[in-house]
């Protein structure tokens, strides 16, 4: 009987180890394939001997000169304008979701389930379908062309409270009696949150705020729509999208690398750093409330 359990334990500790290999290899070759195209961006932009678009991927002559000449270009002023709007939305959002958040977790009232069910309804209608009565609206408040960055940093966060879904399910594991304690001593709703919740749910709070932060950064559709004809108010995305006409783009194809890189170095890192509670955040606030 042993010999036959040691056998047993033997076969299952092969095929697993066979299972996890075949696993990592995968992995890595998925790793690999997703890598190439950001790689080949890296090494165009260092490229100096040619501005136009070439047959092979590695300089012949290196150098930062696409860096610099991106400096003195218009870039500086969308890249500004991206972090502004960026970070602006990052922490109004933040605020206003976990607000939303901890309110439909704790707080019973009448039209919490229809009020609930109404913003996840809503929230399955493409955003694209309100772009023209958004930009009237804007437009009529002087909010689009060389004032976008306001205008955008209005639209992001209008919307915000309806994004509760993750952090709610995140708060729900958090045991009431916590807030009931604190309540018993005297603490207001507010220093509840802010004291008690908010530095045991560190990881959804830095789900939230990476999740704010991404959308605007990366986003190019609406503000296309409302960032147009003037230099001024473009964000990244929309800036270098100007540099893919035929004329320009061979002329600039190196910078649009270089650029391309600048862009997402940001988010690059505050995700790796991050990663650990980004990961924390979601599986924990997947959970039924």
């Amino acid at each position: 009987m042993n010999e036959l359990r040691e056998k047993r334990g033997m076969g299952l500790k092969a095929s697993r180890t066979i299972s996890n290999t075949i696993i990592y290899i995968l992995l890595v070759l998925m790793s690999i394939i997703w890598l190439i195209p950001f790689v080949c961006i890296v090494l165009q932009s260092f490229r100096v001997e040619s501005t136009w678009q070439v047959g092979y991927v590695v300089p012949k002559q290196w150098g930062v000169d696409n860096y610099i000449a991106l400096w003195n270009s218009d870039f500086k002023t969308w890249y500004l304008n991206t972090f502004i709007i960026a970070l602006v939305v990052s922490a109004l959002q933040t605020v206003i979701v976990l607000c939303m958040s901890y309110t439909l977790s704790r707080f019973r009232f009448k039209i919490r389930d229809g009020l609930m069910r109404f913003m996840l309804i809503l929230g399955m209608f493409p955003g694209m379908l309100s772009m023209i009565i958004l930009y009237r609206v804007l437009k009529d408040l002087g909010l689009t062309q060389a004032n976008a960055v306001p205008g955008l940093i209005l639209v992001y966060v209008a919307s915000s409270g309806m994004g509760y879904y993750v952090s709610k399910g995140f708060f729900d594991t958090i045991p009431k009696s916590l807030d009931e304690a604190a309540r018993v001593d005297g603490a207001t709703r507010a220093q509840v949150l802010t004291k008690i919740i908010l530095p045991l749910a560190k990881p959804i709070v830095i789900y939230t705020i990476l999740t704010a932060f991404m959308g605007p950064w990366g986003d190019f559709v609406f503000a296309k729509y409302v960032s147009f004809g003037t230099s001024s108010g473009m964000n990244v995305a929309v800036g270098m999208w100007n540099w893919l006409t035929p004329d320009m783009i061979n002329q600039r194809y190196t910078m649009f690398c270089a650029g391309g890189v600048i862009d997402a170095l940001p988010v690059a890192i505050l995700f790796m750093c991050l990663q650990k509670y980004y990961v924390e955040g979601v599986t924990g606030g997947a959970v039924k409330g």
